[in-house]
């Protein structure tokens, strides 16, 4: 049995930033991480090893008790960031520049007086920070919820990590809903969940099964499966080597394997290794 690794996979460059920064961080036990660093459960449990306190993404409230808060890769508002600061904590700001370009673009479209659509999952601690500093805005996630509403102008962006198709299919889905409205796009997914997507979307044209890695709370992860799904191919969704089951891969020749942009690289070779060693 052959196993075929995606072209692109694993620690984008925003998660590998804000991870070297968290595990080089002096006095961790005076930091709070503000919500989950990066959605990959091993990674948690490192970080805990090494003394951070942590507030839960659904429990955040503008304060935390210790002397410094460490914003997550995903981001949060300006209203957020202002309250952490009025409570007293000091900031170390890990936010992947990809997602500040995202806060930029929905600023801008609201301030040129456009109603801002979000493509994402409502609920989701990326939506939350860039919804956080807008009047007036919706969040869409699949073309049931698009409707035909009252504004002239609709500023649509995206969560980071939604799939171009995706987004695509939204999009047409607002413009036909809304006819009569001026409706502009502004490309926020970023480049890594781009290649990402493209790599997987290759991968299962030459593979008889697809192995996914990563966290169960990981947007971007969910997405390279349903990608698989859609396509067709059988595809099995792990966080780790032990999850692995032998009958999954009876008579494939190709196993083909893809991890999302928080899954480190020693659990993707781990994977690897134990996909490798059933065929043995």
């Amino acid at each position: 049995m052959e196993v075929v690794r995606a072209s692109a996979m694993g620690f984008c460059f925003g998660v590998r930033d804000a991870l070297e920064i968290a595990m080089t961080l002096e006095r961790p036990e005076e930091t709070t991480l503000y919500g989950a660093l990066v959605h990959n459960e091993e990674v948690e449990v490192a970080l805990a090893a090494r003394g951070f306190r942590k507030v839960a993404e659904g429990e955040r409230r503008g304060g935390v008790a210790t002397p410094r808060a460490l914003i997550t890769a995903h981001g949060i508002s300006e209203r957020e960031r202002s309250a952490l600061r009025a409570s007293g904590a000091e900031l170390v700001d890990t936010t992947c520049p990809l997602v500040r370009r995202a806060h930029d673009a929905a600023l801008a479209l609201q301030s040129a007086g456009f109603h801002v659509v979000v493509l994402g999952r409502a609920g989701h601690v990326e939506v939350r920070g860039l919804t956080g500093d807008l009047a007036s805005f919706t969040v869409v996630g699949s073309a049931a919820e698009v409707q035909r509403w009252p504004h002239a102008k609709l500023g649509v962006i995206a969560q980071t990590t939604v799939p171009e198709r995706e987004a695509a299919e939204l999009l047409r889905a607002i413009r036909a809903a809304n006819p009569d409205a001026e409706v502009q796009f502004r490309d926020t997914i970023c480049e890594p969940t781009k290649q990402r997507q493209r790599a997987v979307e290759a991968l299962v044209r030459e593979v008889d099964v697809v192995v996914v890695v990563g966290g169960r709370s990981s947007h971007n992860t969910k997405q390279l499966a349903l990608t698989c799904q859609r396509a067709g191919k059988p595809v099995h969704w792990v966080q780790g080597p032990e999850e692995l089951e032998a009958r999954w891969f009876e008579g494939c020749a190709k196993v083909g394997l893809t991890a999302g942009t928080s899954t480190p690289d020693e659990r993707i070779a781990a994977v690897e290794v134990a996909l490798l060693a059933l065929r043995e």
